[in-house]
């Protein structure tokens, strides 16, 4: 029987997917969970007292919290996944490869701004998924995602195609901090489920252009992923500076359209107005290098470079291809003069 156009991409891959087991000591989840049952007002406390139930703790005092996919990129054993994935700096990580072979893993990092992180294992000669070029995706195009469903179902597969590019949303990929926005995702039609976040999204060519990384509750047929390109920066960092460097601009801002333009009464319908949200999130961070370059609340940056800030593009869009100490120009827009400042960039932390 001829196979088909994923039986290839399925058969070589699996054996480079991993799954993550997020685990707890039972006394910092007990603190946890009685932290959370203060915060709940009286109306939406329990009636009966929670506990965790003895067969859940294993023989270490560990309880099992969670789940997630990982896949290898490199042979010394380290691994891509989301950020969101190991979120907690309590929990401890564990990987299983796909021969069931389990092993203590290291957070090697989380990207500050995208919802990547990198661990590594002890392991020598690990299969390894080659990574595609997540620029070259188009609309389309088919896709396929494997991950380990609910935590449940190892090499869980499905297939679809490519729905949307530069998608963004809210989200929450780390969730002690709050609702952040995600921007520059592929999105997709696969199903995908809890469980399958951090799995590769694979192309025809059998190359991983992305990493699974949201659905959207209540919808059908929704799903985002990480762009490959993103973590591929990533692990570059890891094997230069043995961390994420991401370059920091230092400012809060409002993406400006007709809307915002005409809500606002603003002289101009693009650029970002430096605004932040009260005197604990200021438009311009304190020391930041955009403090520094003179930058203030309520300037309009019209343009990055020389390309004007429209079509959903903001600052941070522009600084992909930048690193630390490098120099960003803007032109700014201050009392309807206009003027151009040269902003070298900081090391986000």
């Amino acid at each position: 029987m001829k196979e088909n156009i994923w039986g290839k991409t399925i058969r070589e891959s699996t054996p480079a997917i991993v799954t993550i087991v997020i685990s707890k000591n039972i006394k910092a989840l007990k603190k946890d969970m009685a932290t959370e049952l203060m915060a709940l007002p009286p109306y939406a406390q329990p009636k009966e007292p929670m506990d965790i139930p003895p067969d859940a703790v294993d023989a270490h005092g560990m309880v099992k919290i969670g789940s997630g996919s990982g896949f290898f990129v490199d042979p010394t054993g380290i691994i891509l996944t989301n950020k969101h994935v190991i979120a907690d700096p309590n929990a401890e990580y564990a990987v299983i490869t796909n021969d069931d072979k389990q092993y203590v893993a290291t957070v090697l990092a989380r990207d500050p701004i995208d919802d990547v992180a990198i661990l590594k294992i002890d392991i020598q000669n690990a299969p390894v998924l080659p990574l595609g070029d997540s620029d070259k995706v188009a609309l389309g195009e088919p896709v396929l995602a494997i991950g380990n469903a609910l935590g449940l179902f190892k090499n869980t597969v499905s297939s679809g195609i490519v729905s949307g590019l530069a998608r963004s949303i809210q989200a929450m990929p780390d969730p002690k901090a709050g609702i952040a926005e995600m921007r520059g995702l592929i999105q997709t039609d696969t199903a995908i489920n809890p469980g399958n976040s951090g799995g590769p999204l694979f192309n025809s060519d059998c190359r991983v252009i992305g990493i699974n990384a949201a659905i959207v509750f209540g919808a059908q047929n929704l799903s985002f992923s990480i762009p490959i390109n993103t973590a591929k920066r990533d692990i570059a960092d890891i094997k230069k500076y043995g961390r994420i460097s991401r370059p920091l601009l230092g400012l809060r801002y409002l993406l400006i359209d007709e809307t915002v333009k005409d809500k606002m009464k603003l002289p101009v319908d693009y650029g970002v107005l430096v605004m932040g949200h009260g005197a604990l999130a200021p438009g311009v961070i304190p020391k930041s290098p955009a403090a520094t370059a003179g930058i203030k609340e309520k300037d309009i940056i019209l343009e990055c470079g020389d390309e004007k800030i429209q079509n959903g593009k903001t600052p941070q869009d522009f600084m992909e291809d930048k690193e630390a100490g490098d120099t960003l120009k803007l032109t700014i827009l201050r009392g309807g003069k206009e003027s151009t400042v040269n902003v070298t960039l900081g090391e986000r932390k």
